[in-house]
């Protein structure tokens, strides 16, 4: 482990009010020393070297088999010239082989760089760029593989890594789909009942096609490099090199990676350790489902990361475009689930199935919620239907994420994102002036300060300078408050901000009175131009089934419960049939955006 000083606890937390309200068991100023993610991941090889370390659909391995993967395939990379501070991208969804290219290359000296499958060409085309990112590893599925052979010779990657999703199969299913991607149209009906053994690609298409994963210098196979790779030689990494380039989706501008470094990241692991591990045996491993992309900071660490360093079991998915509720809680049963994290719009499509159907979720023990807020009926919805309390937190791309959360025993208290985790402070600036902090229950900008916080932005020193102050807070972009408990509460983003004829109206405070309507399933709020008052409310809207209202029966409904500058007009009130959403679930208010900026920059008739 790293010599390097511990993080100190600054004297100045004495005066945070959330002392008083920090669960038994976990200490904020607790000693970290830094370490890299090389550090954790060995040390739980040690510790757990014979348990299960992921399951996947009927194939599982252990800590002591992904280690041994995870080194040759470092050693691969080594042989082919990658040295510290390279970039290795990865680009497929959860499964063993994302484990093995994350943790390999990071024990190769590399910068991982995460890459959603479901970016469009120019976007994963300027990523690449922007990265710098040499090799890219990835799933032998035609839905993505081909996408990222066409950026061979358009940018500077030099190779695929190619995984065969036969090979993660038990031998009999891998036989069975190799047979059946190598034969004529029409097979499928042959093998009939032996293909649904395999289970359904969930997208209509059937049984998953897939790619040649041996094609030469461009395309490579990473069963061959996890095969023949030479003896692996540990090249001086520290804590300080940078571990992650983890790109921000954003709302609006070109998105920009954030570096977190092994320090970052591994201080956060512990944080999140600290926080979820007060309540549980340590010695027992937990089954952890992880239906979130690894891809996504908020499941590479809350899941991946976090699961790997208890010594816990990964229980992994087939990769489907939509999750199915149905197959999510049919995992959870079968294999006895203990832990999982979701976002707001799954727990909600989850408490809609248990509404239908059966299933024993007896083992279910801690549930997590981030990435977006959580709705009050939907956190009383799943305790009325599991028993199990939902715990919401908070992270973002730049804090590796997460920095609070409410507590597992204790005080929750809902639609707060809960207290800081250890060594993590937290100020609210005032927005116009944010040199000034604001006292308690005053909203302002939440800024943070720990060992999480990213390094910067890559190449982007002019952004990073716009969010980092002199005393080193990250300054958030969210508007908040802290109660006199110590307990965050967001009120909503500075950039979503509405200002109506200077009047500041937030979405979240307007989605919150329109969803006190019964016939409100869902809904999205920003701010659109006005020719009179500058920007206007406007909110997009699902009603529940078989419901009914209409724009002036919902307006007269808000009366009493807005301002006259936050209530959208009727005619800023529009009904559909879904809302848009992003990989993980989270209303896509950037896709509305879009849309409405199409409609204004549109040639009038």
């Amino acid at each position: 482990m790293s010599s390097q000083p511990s993080f100190n606890a600054p004297a100045s937390r004495r005066t945070m009010p959330f002392e008083k309200s920090y669960p038994q068991g976990v200490q904020w100023d607790t000693g970290m020393t830094p370490a890299t993610m090389v550090d954790l991941f060995d040390e739980s090889v040690r510790k757990h070297g014979t348990r299960t370390a992921v399951t996947f659909m009927g194939k599982s391995y252990t800590y002591k088999q992904l280690n041994r993967m995870a080194g040759s395939f470092a050693a691969s990379l080594q042989q082919r010239g990658i040295r510290t501070g390279d970039r290795v991208g990865i680009c497929m969804p959860n499964n063993p082989y994302y484990l093995v290219a994350y943790y390999g290359a990071l024990k190769a000296g590399a910068t991982v760089v995460n890459f959603n499958p479901l970016y469009a060409d120019d976007e994963m085309t300027h990523l690449v760029k922007d990265s710098g990112a040499k090799l890219m590893v990835t799933l032998n599925l035609p839905q993505i593989q081909p996408r990222l052979e066409k950026l061979l010779g358009k940018t500077q990657l030099e190779a695929v890594i190619s995984g065969d999703f036969a090979d993660l199969l038990p031998k009999g299913k891998a036989r069975l789909l190799r047979t059946i991607n190598g034969t004529v149209d029409g097979t499928q009906k042959i093998f009939g009942k032996m293909a649904a053994g395999i289970g359904k690609w969930r997208d209509g298409k059937g049984i998953p096609a897939l790619c040649n994963t041996r094609r030469g210098r461009e395309v490579l196979s990473l069963a061959d490099m996890l095969e023949y790779g030479p003896h692996y030689h540990r090249p001086y990494i520290t804590p300080n090199h940078t571990a992650v380039l983890q790109y921000t989706g954003g709302t609006t501008g070109i998105p920009k990676a954030a570096m977190l470094s092994h320090a970052n990241l591994a201080a956060n692991v512990r944080q999140t350790a600290a926080w979820f591990s007060a309540e549980r045996n340590t010695n027992e491993a937990q089954r952890v489902l992880a239906v979130l992309p690894f891809f996504h900071v908020f499941s590479m660490t809350v899941q991946m990361n976090l699961s790997l360093h208890m010594g816990d079991e990964l229980v992994l998915m087939q990769p489907a475009p939509k999750l199915d509720p149905k197959a999510v809680l049919q995992t959870m049963q079968d294999h006895g689930i203990n832990i999982f994290a979701g976002v707001p719009d799954l727990y909600k499509k989850l408490i809609e199935t248990l509404g239908t159907t059966s299933y024993d979720l007896s083992a279910l023990k801690t549930c997590v919620s981030g990435a977006a807020p959580l709705p009050e009926q939907t956190w009383n919805g799943w305790k009325s239907a599991t028993g199990v309390e939902i715990i919401e937190g908070y992270g973002l791309s730049e804090t590796s994420p997460l920095v609070a959360a409410n507590p597992l025993a204790g005080k929750k208290k809902l639609n707060s994102i809960g207290l800081p985790v250890p060594l993590t402070e937290v100020k609210i600036a005032k927005i116009d002036f944010p040199d000034e902090s604001v006292g308690i229950k005053v909203e302002g900008e939440i800024c943070l300060r720990g060992p999480q916080i990213m390094q910067g932005y890559w190449n982007r020193p002019d952004e990073t300078a716009k969010v980092m102050d002199k005393d080193g807070y990250f300054h958030t972009g969210d508007v908040g408050y802290i109660d006199e408990d110590g307990y965050i509460f967001i009120v909503d983003r500075i950039k979503d901000m509405v200002i109506v004829n200077g009047f500041k109206a937030f979405p979240r405070h307007v989605e919150d009175a329109i969803m006190k309507h019964p016939a409100v399933a869902e809904v999205i709020v920003m701010g659109v131009p006005d020719d009179e008052k500058g920007e206007a409310v406007k909110a997009f809207i699902v009603l529940k089934p078989d419901q009914k209202v209409s724009a002036e029966e919902l307006n007269a409904f808000l009366k009493d419960k807005l301002a006259h500058y936050e209530q959208p007009k009727p005619k800023h009130i529009e009904f559909r049939a879904e809302l848009p959403k992003t990989m993980i679930g989270k209303p896509d208010r950037k896709a509305l955006k879009a849309e409405e900026k199409a409609k204004s920059d549109a040639p009038k008739a």
